[in-house]
């Protein structure tokens, strides 16, 4: 379905892709059993584990290759670091019980018996020794309860929220009652530090299966996607090693062993389970938000907001462009709501329509004001497309200025813009930086 110009959204780039690692199911029992783990030194609460720098075990009636050997390695080594999630939402009227029907759905699982309580499993894993566990938004938000259980065992524990990063799609959570002994945090390591062919190896509880070890490469580091509640399209690393409907929330490990993401969706090709095509939340976003994810007291981190609409400029015509005497890029601003931070700092939306694309012919096309603000740089970056200006903004903490380079009237301004959090009227199809 096509969109006005004038609300713009971002999630027509890679609309296939879905919140896969979500595995829905009637409220049951797992009792599949796990090989037992080897142990790892647990570290100091809110500290980075350091990875393990050891020869790999090399024995040719077993791993064959170095390759394979690494892998076995690091296996060993990370295994007690996972974690298996249960969620169980008592409304299947709510907002998120719909969320995980609609993925029912969409990856062709099974209709579930009965009508009584829904749940559905993820994965995660520790961070720290005080059994922070590091796990996706969309796997734990709206739960009414959430039990976890470690590898190798089918001792279930009662977990609580710490806090949700949901415009990032992160949550902490922590269980209570897990032995300070059985606690083995994972090493974070440097996501600005990969190289596309890197191996890659996921782990997590695809299907319900309980730890299930997939293997593949870092595809791509120059991939975008919509993630977190804003669907602001996202910085992602993508990976070959088969992520499917319960991976969402486990590591993606390195061959040194340390988590560099956090795998979260998929690109089904319509068929409901990897394809080939996996993305995981960058581990520098992870270990940027951790601190506030464990301060947060069951609380939600929120995210600054402009409070505006705007008309992405690159999405329109040439011929559209020149006859506005409007920029190649930049962001049109087409509404600025009424104490939001864009008002306070003298913003201002258009007020004259005009038809563009096949409507300034006189047929179809769109209606958008034309003589707003045009935001066409952040901070001296220039804007190229409107996903650039969201992602300056999501990227800043509540506080912060922000430098905005504006035309106004053919003539440009900087304005600087203080950051806060704005919540939005509700409606729907509004691009919201």
């Amino acid at each position: 379905m096509k969109r006005p110009l004038s609300v713009l959204a971002i999630t027509a780039a890679l609309a296939a892709g879905s919140l896969v690692g979500y595995q829905v199911n009637e409220r049951q029992a797992h009792s599949a059993a796990a090989p037992l783990a080897t142990t790892a030194s647990p570290a100091p609460q809110g500290q980075m584990v350091q990875a393990a720098n050891r020869p790999a075990s090399y024995d040719q009636n077993r791993a064959r290759t170095e390759s394979e050997a690494n892998t076995v390695d690091v296996v060993k080594a990370r295994q007690n670091g996972l974690v298996y999630i249960n969620v169980t939402e008592s409304s299947g009227g709510s907002a998120q019980a719909q969320l995980r029907q609609r993925l029912q759905d969409q990856f062709g699982l099974p209709d579930l018996p009965g009508g009584g309580e829904q749940s559905g499993t993820g994965s995660g894993f520790f961070v720290s020794s005080a059994g922070d566990i590091i796990t996706n938004n969309h796997v734990v938000e709206g739960a009414s309860e959430i039990t976890i259980r470690l590898h190798g065992s089918k001792q279930t524990y009662q977990a609580k929220v710490v806090a949700r990063a949901p415009d990032f799609d992160l949550a902490l959570i922590r269980a209570e009652g897990v032995a300070r002994k059985d606690i083995q945090p994972l090493p974070l390591g440097d996501s600005a530090r990969l190289d596309v062919g890197l191996k890659a190896i996921a782990m997590g509880a695809p299907f319900g299966l309980d730890f299930s070890v997939s293997e593949g490469i870092i595809s791509s580091l120059e991939r975008t996607v919509p993630v977190g509640t804003k669907e602001v399209n996202q910085q992602v690393i993508q990976t070959d090693a088969a992520i499917n409907p319960g991976n969402s929330g486990g590591p993606l490990l390195n061959s040194a062993g340390e988590v560099i993401g956090v795998n979260t969706q998929i690109l089904t090709g319509g068929i409901g389970q990897s394809a080939g095509v996996g993305f995981a939340i960058p581990v520098n976003t992870v270990k940027k938000l951790l601190p506030q994810l464990q301060a947060g007291k069951g609380g939600v981190i929120r995210t600054p907001t402009l409070g505006i609409q705007f008309t992405d400029l690159s999405a329109l015509s040439e011929a559209d462009r020149q006859k506005f005497g409007l920029p190649e890029g930049g962001a049109l601003l087409q509404q600025v709501y009424p104490g939001s931070p864009a008002a306070r700092a003298g913003l201002k939306a258009g007020t004259q329509a005009a038809a563009v694309g096949s409507g300034s012919s006189g047929t179809g096309g769109d209606r958008i004001a034309t003589d707003g603000d045009v935001i066409t740089a952040v901070d001296g970056q220039a804007i190229t497309e409107g996903d650039d200006l969201r992602r300056a903004v999501i990227g800043k903490q509540i506080g912060d200025r922000l430098t905005l380079t504006v035309r106004r009237g053919g003539k440009s301004r900087e304005v600087t813009v203080a950051l806060q959090a704005f919540d939005f009227p509700q409606q729907t199809d509004q691009t919201q930086p």
